[in-house]
C-alpha cells in the first residue's frame, strides 16, 4: 500500500498560502472587539458609581432599571468574549489552552455552528433584559414601543430556534455519513 504525502508546501501552492493566510486579516477585528469590551467595562463602572451615589434618593423601580442595565452590559460583554475567543479559535488560529485551569468548557468543542447557537441564545438573553426593562418602565412608554419590542424579541427567539434546529439537523446528518 502506498502512503500519501501529507506534507503541504506553500511554495508549490502560493494561492493556497495566500487564501489560508488571509484569515489573519481578522486579527484587527478581534482587537477592535477587545477595545469595545474595554468601553463596556468603563460604561459599567460609570453606571455602578451612579447607582451607588444616587441609591438613597432612588425608588426601587429606578434601582431595578439600573441593575438590569448593568446585567445587560455584562451579558453583552459575555457575548463579546464568545465572539472574540470562539471566533479567533474557529477562524484564525488555535489558542492552545489545553490544560489551562481557566479554559472555558465550550472552547474545546467550538465550531462555527456551535458559536452561532451560543450567540443566538446570548442575543435572546440580552433582548429579554431589554424587554424586562421596557415592561418595568411600561407606564412611561407608548404602547407601540411595547408591541414592537415584544415582536422583535419573538423574532430573535424564532431565529435562535431555527439556528439550533438547523444545527441539530446538520449534526444528525453528518453523523450518518
Amino acid at each position: 500500500m502506498q502512503e500519501k504525502n501529507t506534507t503541504f508546501s506553500y511554495a508549490t501552492r502560493p494561492m493556497s498560502a495566500i487564501l489560508f493566510g488571509s484569515r489573519w486579516l481578522q486579527v484587527p477585528l478581534y482587537l477592535g472587539l477587545i477595545i469595545a469590551q474595554g468601553v463596556y467595562v468603563f460604561h459599567f463602572m460609570v453606571e455602578l458609581i451612579h447607582l451607588v451615589q444616587k441609591v438613597p434618593d432612588m425608588h426601587e423601580a429606578d434601582i431595578m432599571l439600573i441593575v438590569l442595565g448593568l446585567i445587560d452590559v455584562v451579558m453583552i460583554s459575555n457575548l463579546l468574549i464568545m465572539v472574540i475567543v470562539g471566533g479567533y479559535e474557529t477562524f484564525v488560529s488555535r489558542l492552545n489552552l489545553k490544560g489551562h485551569p481557566d479554559e472555558p468548557d465550550w472552547l474545546s468543542h467550538v465550531n462555527a455552528n456551535l458559536l452561532k447557537v451560543k450567540l443566538a441564545t446570548a442575543i435572546i438573553g440580552i433582548s429579554s433584559i431589554h424587554l424586562l426593562k421596557t415592561f418595568i418602565n411600561a407606564p412611561n412608554l407608548d404602547e407601540k414601543v411595547l408591541i414592537w419590542q415584544t415582536v422583535i424579541h419573538m423574532a430573535f427567539v424564532a431565529s435562535a430556534i431555527s439556528i439550533a434546529w438547523i444545527d441539530k439537523l446538520m449534526t444528525h446528518s453528518d453523523s450518518k455519513h
